[in-house]
Order: C-alpha cells, then sequence, then structure tokens
C-alpha cells in the first residue's frame, strides 16, 4: 500500500460561466489509512475520488500515489482499484470471472488467479457464489463481487465511490461493519466517499468534510463531532444536527461573565469561551448544542413549548418552539432524551443546556467557531496538507 497526497488540485469545468468543482484542496492520506470524504451532494467529493483514479484530470494541482506524481499516468497504469456505485460487474460472466477479469488483462498465470480469487471470496463469505451470474445475486452479494474483484489485484490504494447506496438501510449498516473489518484485516490505504454522515462516522478513521468544493475539516470522527471548526460542519455531522439560536453576546449584570442573549432569555457560554469572546461583547451570533446537550429540566432558565415528541426506541427526540422576539420569529430546538421521559405534545417544559457541549459561531452558512481558541487550522484551506495518520485502533 501507498500515501496519496493531494497538492492543491483544482477541478474546473468550462462553461458561461466556468463551473469550479474543487477548489485548492490539499489532503495526505497516509499508508493503511482510511479516509472519507462526505458532504452533501455536489460538494466535489466524487470528483476528487475521479482525480484520484484518473478518470478526470485535475484543472490545478498534482495527485501523487507512492511518491509518484500520477497526473499524466493512465488509471489503469496508477495501481489503484475502484469500486463503483452500481458495481459495474460484467452481467454476461460468472462471478469467479468477473473477479478475475482484471487479473487476466494483466496476464497473470491462470493457477494464480485461482488461488487469489478463491482465497478473496473465501474472505468475502462468497466462495458458493464463484459460478453464478450477477443477475441471482441479491444486493450485497454483488457489492462483495465488487469489493472482491478490487481486492484480488492488491493495488496500492482502493477508492470508493458511494459503494453502498444502493442498499436498504438494514443491509447498509450491515455492509459497512464488513467494510471496516475488512480495511482493517487488509491494512488498505482506501479513500471512500459518501454523502452519509453518519456512514462516514462508523468507517472513518478520518473524515474530510467537503462544502461546495472546498475542504472545511479534516479530523478523526470524534473532534469532528464535538470540535467542528465552523457553522457548516457542525450542522452536516450528528443526527440530529446540531441546534442553532442567533443572538448576541452580551456582559451579564452582577455576574462578571459574558452571556449569550438569544431574545427570550441570557443563555450561558463556557468558560472555555469567555476570554475569545471578550472583544466581542454586543456582536451577532450564532449559540449552537446538540440535541443531546438540551435538557429538560423544571428549573430550567427557560420554558418552551414542546411541539413534537419523536419516539426512536431507547431515546426520543422533543421538539421545542422557541418564542418569538420582536421582529424575529420563534427558532426550533430538539432535545434528544430518554423514551421514558413524560413529556407530551404542547407541554410547557422547562430547558437548560449542558454548558460544556456549547459552541458559538461567527454569523453565516460557514460561520468559525470561536468557541475554542487555535480552532481555525483544518477549515477550508488552512487545511492544506492535512495529515492523516494510521488509526489508533
Amino acid at each position: 500500500m501507498a500515501v496519496v497526497a493531494l497538492d492543491s488540485i483544482s477541478k474546473t469545468y468550462p462553461g458561461k460561466p466556468p463551473v469550479s468543482a474543487v477548489e485548492e484542496l490539499s489532503l495526505r492520506v497516509a499508508d493503511k489509512e482510511l479516509l472519507v470524504l462526505v458532504g452533501p451532494s455536489g460538494c466535489g467529493k466524487t470528483t476528487t475520488l475521479r482525480m484520484i483514479a484518473g478518470l478526470e484530470q485535475p484543472t490545478a494541482g498534482l495527485v501523487t500515489i507512492g511518491g509518484r506524481v500520477v497526473n499524466d499516468v493512465a488509471p489503469k497504469d496508477r495501481d489503484i482499484a475502484m469500486v463503483f456505485q452500481n458495481y459495474a460487474l460484467y452481467p454476461h460472466m460468472t462471478v469467479f470471472k468477473n473477479m478475475a477479469f482484471g487479473l487476466k488483462m494483466r496476464r497473470v498465470p491462470k493457477t494464480e488467479i485461482r488461488e487469489k480469487v478463491t482465497a478473496t471470496a473465501r474472505m468475502l463469505g462468497i466462495e458458493h457464489l464463484l459460478e453464478r451470474k450477477p443477475k441471482s445475486l441479491s444486493g450485497g452479494e454483488r457489492q462483495r463481487v465488487a469489493v472482491g474483484r478490487a481486492i484480488v489485484r492488491t493495488p496500492q490504494a482502493f477508492l470508493f465511490d458511494e459503494p453502498l447506496s444502493n442498499l436498504d438501510a438494514r443491509l447498509r449498516v450491515k455492509m459497512r461493519s464488513e467494510l471496516k473489518r475488512l480495511h482493517r484485516s487488509l491494512g488498505a490505504t482506501s479513500i471512500y466517499v459518501t454523502h452519509d454522515q453518519e456512514e462516514a462516522m462508523a468507517l472513518g478513521d478520518k473524515i474530510a468534510v467537503m462544502h461546495r468544493g472546498v475542504l472545511q475539516q479534516c479530523a478523526p470522527p470524534r473532534e469532528i463531532y464535538e470540535h467542528p471548526v465552523n457553522r457548516f460542519v457542525a450542522g452536516f455531522v450528528g443526527v440530529p444536527p446540531m441546534n442553532f439560536l442567533d443572538g448576541r453576546i452580551v456582559q451579564q449584570v452582577g455576574v462578571g461573565r459574558l452571556g449569550f442573549d438569544a431574545g427570550f432569555g441570557v443563555l450561558d457560554l463556557p468558560e472555555r469561551a469567555q476570554s475569545t469572546l471578550a472583544g466581542r461583547i454586543g456582536d451577532a451570533m450564532v449559540y449552537g448544542v446538540r440535541p443531546q446537550g438540551v435538557r429538560l429540566d423544571a428549573n430550567g432558565p427557560v420554558k418552551l413549548k414542546v411541539t413534537l415528541v419523536e419516539l426512536l426506541g431507547r431515546d426520543a427526540d422533543v421538539y421545542l418552539q422557541c418564542p418569538e422576539t420582536g421582529s424575529r420569529a420563534g427558532q426550533n430546538l430538539v432535545a434528544r432524551v430518554t423514551a421514558d421521559t413524560q413529556v407530551t405534545e404542547g407541554d410547557t417544559v422547562g430547558v437548560s443546556f449542558d454548558v460544556d457541549r456549547v459552541h458559538v459561531f461567527e454569523s453565516g452558512e460557514n460561520g468559525m467557531n470561536v468557541t475554542y481558541a487555535g480552532q481555525a487550522e483544518g477549515v477550508a484551506q488552512a487545511a492544506s496538507l492535512a495529515e492523516v495518520g494510521p488509526s489508533a485502533n
């Protein structure tokens, strides 16, 4: 396996005006690492993968695989294997022949082909399917065949383009755990594209979040979740997404601490943010807290109306309506509570916030998280050449 490095790569499609799909993206995927590129549709993640594979030519920048610049190297000579969303199996060939095809084109001896295909099929649990054709396979079986076809080639890197998106929800969960196990057993350098942030969190050793062609943050899953560098990352990662409240930073009278005026009450701010926000009194900001940090508390500082309760098995999501303040319409909050919490639609409940889970963002879709000093690293192009190191696991 090998290091995959992207050095300020961009992709612009001609037109009036030109369309910028990826802007000066720099990343370094270490040997044996699994990096997940995640973001909404149209963010540039698949274009990035295709530039690594050689299916798209970068407008600018360098793509390096195993220390070799491959911008002018044909896809077949880059020593990578790609698993596509639609699996791209040959319908007239058996599973064995589908898996063996790439090796046959490289004139690998027949005995070696049989050994590799049989061993890989055994690893994937599809040894009994080798004489079947794709039309007789289930979606999960086809997905395994596509992965197996990539594995038998023992390439320098694996590229996965949303390989689970055609599977039903239950099978997706099963297959992503199998892919994680397979990655660890192979020790393969892998880059995985998905729009599903839950899938990204489950699979990735590190996650690169993209938006409108620009890298927003590259970090391990826990850091992405607990320390998002801007409002976009905070809102994209997490189910349900982070709650946001518009308001201003204020000096709390008689307390000597800063607070956040949300219009319907002054909310506490974490200690770590006090010095950072000292010069921002009066500034319009955004208060962010995940649903797990919203507590239904009879003694809470604010009273909000329950508009909806969604039971999720062990847990429940409680939707809360904030009161209107002046010309501003009421905002919504979601609290994640245990399913046995006694609350129904129409109730008015006290609400408090876990101040240790609170973030403060600058205004705007990509407003910076000002809660943590020095957290600009990793945002947009400040993430240039972000290292993706091996998992601690």
